[in-house]
């Protein structure tokens, strides 16, 4: 009677593990057979070109069946799209207006970056400006490199059109809102930057994760921007990386969060800093 026993208890142990086993493969098999799917649109900063490439690059290498779209409009045009409900994320490299904020739109920085002063190699002479003399070259009291230490050469003032995810921050930390006497006021960072670097005493602002050779990266205050100097603080003019939503992250559809998980993981914070920026810890 003992070995019947258990053999009968064997038996139904044998049962229940077969049960538990196809639970767990009924489970497994169900969710590796969910992929989600779908196209997820950007629009907005030219400033964050470079960084939205490459996220998005990597994040459809990992989620085949999904497509990552991308405009480069302008920081207030992609918030306007984001308003109409025209994109899904719109990227900004400003903080967002306490306006924006209050008609629902959250804003979700993902990378600080510094906003670098370059002037056109002609310009001998001159490393460093402070922020005082950089406020007056742009509201037209200081004219001629001369004044600053520099060659007897005209300054061309270069800057961003109105809107611009950088120019709002450098106007402001400078407090010359409204006070700008420019050249040219064009599209972008990368426009400034070509610009300078082919105009004679030109003097441009751009983002500092693009500087190249072909222009000089001034130091503001004594301090050069670097990975360091923003991060620290010690450079001060520094602004956000911003991929707004309208609500929370947790609003959003699915892909939408997912492609957030993505961006505010270690892979996506190292993918960030390839770009020489800084990764935000997600808030």
């Amino acid at each position: 009677m003992k070995i019947r026993k258990n053999r009968i208890n064997f038996k139904k142990g044998l049962a229940v593990l077969s049960l538990c086993l196809g639970t767990a493969i009924a489970v497994c098999g169900c969710g590796s057979e969910k992929q989600l799917s779908g196209n997820i649109q950007l629009a907005g900063s030219t400033s964050m070109e470079e960084l939205c490439n490459v996220l998005s690059e990597s994040y459809m290498e990992k989620n085949q069946n999904i497509t990552v779209s991308a405009e480069y409009i302008g920081s207030t045009a992609g918030i306007e799209a984001l308003l109409a409900g025209t994109t899904d994320i719109g990227t900004s490299s400003r903080n967002l207006t306490q306006e924006e904020k209050d008609q629902g739109i959250a804003e979700n920085v993902v990378a600080k970056d510094g906003i670098a002063v370059i002037v056109n190699p002609s310009v001998t002479g001159v490393e460093k400006l402070s922020s005082e003399q950089i406020a007056d070259i742009y509201q037209g009291k200081i004219t001629n490199w001369q004044e600053v230490g520099g060659p007897d050469m005209p300054i061309i003032t270069m800057g961003h059109e109105a809107g611009s995810g950088t120019r709002d921050p450098f106007e402001e930390i400078l407090n010359i809102v409204d006070k700008c006497e420019y050249s040219s006021e064009l599209s972008g960072s990368g426009p400034v930057l070509i610009k300078v670097g082919e105009t004679e005493g030109a003097i441009g602002y751009c983002s500092s994760a693009i500087v190249n050779d072909t222009v000089v990266a001034l130091a503001v205050d004594d301090v050069k921007p670097s990975l360091e100097t923003i991060q620290d603080g010690s450079y001060s003019l520094t602004k956000t990386m911003v991929m707004a939503t309208m609500g929370e992250i947790s609003e959003q559809n699915e892909l939408v969060q997912n492609f957030f998980d993505f961006v505010y993981s270690d892979e996506g914070k190292a993918i960030i800093e390839s770009v020489n920026l800084i990764p935000i810890t997600e808030q």
